[in-house]
């Protein structure tokens, strides 16, 4: 009997090994018999067994033909459990294709086995085969093997179908899934195929191949607990694959360190994982409900056992060293007291600055124009250069380049700010101008008129240069605004600083006033360059007609000589 069995397992690899000898030989056996058009295809199915729709060039959805509302419909290359309910004729959209599902109850067949293995499961690195289901059943032309919708002679390894089966002459890891095999027939002139799916599974081994393997806890150190709470027993435990795999894993209590007296430990739960291809992973906790100083007398072990041998660690606890409570309860609170006083120091240095942040860039009240009496408040300070070229094309001069027509040839001049801001706002754009040396006398109440002409300027406009910050009534000016804006939220203020802006800027010739110091890092401010300013749609004038107030501005054509005067309105948005 034994050398029967020897004989039976020496003979299969050679037959095998003939089917393989030349790669893919058996493919074209598929079909043989007639073929008809493409156009139609017949199915024979099994109710109660998967089946993939097939598919073809550009299809996308079979529809089932005759049902309201579209019935059933399947996309290419899904799956699903057949049904009685399926069975009929399936189209695509274009109507050029048309496929025939046949339904068949499994208990009817006529080769029907109630013990037919639902899974076939394949050795990795020898020769397998897959059986085809039912293939006796009928007078079969050929047979054709799919994995997924993909055809098995697609794949280019050594295998072949042989008697309906596929052999492969070496089985890999990849090869577990679904295969559908195909069996072709003729029936009253029809080309039919009957579809059964087959459940592959490679296994590296049909034995566990060594003990299992225990890679937590660790034997060499104790856990620590705290007494009076409950404390988790984990054990992590590497078993070898085998086919009919029951994991035994079980934690052990040990009465003073006793192995022969211990009982076992309620099983909290466990969970098995495969996490390679010839390994399992199984996770085992007890717990101990609640922790006691008996607890601490004792030893625990855990231990995994299979049909090759067995594992085991043993662990001891102890009891866990409670940090220093009433430093933390010290520290703690000195900490987010040096915190908050450390923010409140912050805070109390930069509130200034804060503050006009916040006033100028997002605090925004509302406006009453009836109430201004000018629109923009212009600051700057001349220049001996400056004087001469004022002379010559001041803000109250008249040339014909002034006329809104002619803006870019007005902008493009090269006139210094001081000049050129003044005829710009006042003569192009029309807005309602102050200048202090045109519209202030000085005198005992110079400087309230000049607080009063500020708070009545919807926009105080400073040209801040080296000579600016050294000129203390251009300083005063500026320091009053600061104080109106923090004061009103309906003011604005703008910076212009000009390239003849030095070190002087930060350390001029006499101290700055402490606020004017602060508010110039954080005030609103445009950089004033040739190079960007002597074009009239440059960055420089587009960036400041935004900050300027929005309004409906009167621009007057001035008569003078045979020159007449036009008056035109337009509004700014």
């Amino acid at each position: 009997m034994q050398t029967g069995y020897v004989l039976l397992f020496w003979l299969f690899p050679v037959f095998l090994k003939g089917c393989c000898v030349k790669r893919n030989q058996h493919y074209k056996t598929a079909f043989s018999g007639p073929r008809k058009a493409m156009t139609q295809q017949h199915y024979r199915l099994v109710e109660g067994e998967m089946f993939l729709m097939p598919c073809f060039k550009n299809m996308v959805t079979w529809y089932k033909i005759g049902e309201e509302n579209g019935g059933f419909h399947f996309d290419c290359g899904r799956e699903f459990l057949i049904e009685a309910k399926h069975s009929g004729n399936y189209t695509l959209l274009t109507g050029k294709m048309f496929l025939l599902l046949q339904v068949l109850d499994k208990r009817r067949l006529p080769c029907y086995k109630a013990e037919e293995v639902d899974v076939v499961m394949l050795l990795a690195g020898a020769g397998g085969k897959i059986p085809c289901p039912g293939f006796n059943s009928t007078i079969s032309t050929g047979v054709t093997w799919y994995k997924g919708n993909r055809s098995v002679s697609t794949k280019h390894r050594d295998s072949c179908v042989k008697n309906g089966h596929l052999h492969l002459c070496t089985v890999y890891q990849y090869d577990s899934g679904r295969y559908f095999c195909d069996s072709h027939f003729i029936e009253q002139e029809a080309e039919w195929t009957f579809r059964r799916p087959v459940n592959v599974t490679s296994i590296p081994s049909k034995e566990a191949r060594g003990p299992p393997r225990i890679t937590l806890p660790d034997d060499s150190t104790a856990q620590e607990v705290e007494l009076g709470k409950s404390h988790s027993l984990r054990c992590v435990v590497h078993f070898p694959f085998e086919v009919n795999f029951s994991p035994q894993v079980k934690w052990y209590k040990n009465y003073r360190d006793n192995l022969d007296n211990r009982i076992l430990l309620n099983t909290e739960s466990q969970e098995t994982e495969r996490v390679k291809f010839d390994e399992f992973m199984v996770t085992h906790i007890a717990i101990i409900q609640e922790v006691t100083e008996l607890h601490l007398n004792h030893t625990y072990t855990c231990m995994a056992t299979n049909p090759v041998g067995n594992s085991s660690v043993t662990l001891k606890l102890k009891r866990k060293i409670k940090e220093n409570c009433p430093t933390l309860l010290i520290g703690y609170p000195i900490a987010s007291l040096l915190l908050v006083a450390g923010l409140g120091v912050v805070l109390r240095v930069k509130w200034l600055e804060l503050q006009l942040i916040y006033i100028s860039r997002f605090q925004r009240g509302k406006v009453d124009a009836d109430e201004k009496e000018f629109d923009v408040f212009l600051s700057y300070v001349w220049t001996p250069h400056e004087e001469t070229l004022s002379s010559l094309s001041g803000p109250e001069s008249h040339d014909s380049s002034l006329e809104p027509s002619n803006s870019e040839h007005v902008i493009g001049h090269m006139r210094p700010p001081e000049v050129l801001i003044p005829l710009v706002l006042e003569n192009l754009w029309g807005y309602r101008l102050c200048l202090l040396e045109r519209d202030m006398l000085p005198g005992e109440a110079y400087t309230n008129d000049v607080v009063r002409a500020i708070r009545r300027s919807q926009i105080l406009i400073c040209v801040v240069s080296a000579e600016y910050l050294s000129n203390s009534n251009a300083v005063f000016v500026l320091e009053s605004g600061i104080k109106v804006l923090l004061q009103s939220s309906t003011l604005k203020i703008l910076l212009i600083r000009t390239s003849r802006t030095s070190t002087r800027f930060l350390q001029p010739d006499s101290p700055l006033p402490s606020v004017v110091q602060r508010a110039l890092k954080v005030l609103p401010s445009l950089d004033w360059n040739l190079a960007h300013t002597k074009r009239a749609n440059g960055k420089f004038w587009r960036s400041l007609r935004k900050v300027l107030p929005k309004h409906t501005v009167v621009t007057s054509h001035i008569h003078y000589g045979q020159y007449t005067t036009i008056t035109e309105t337009k509004s700014w948005e």
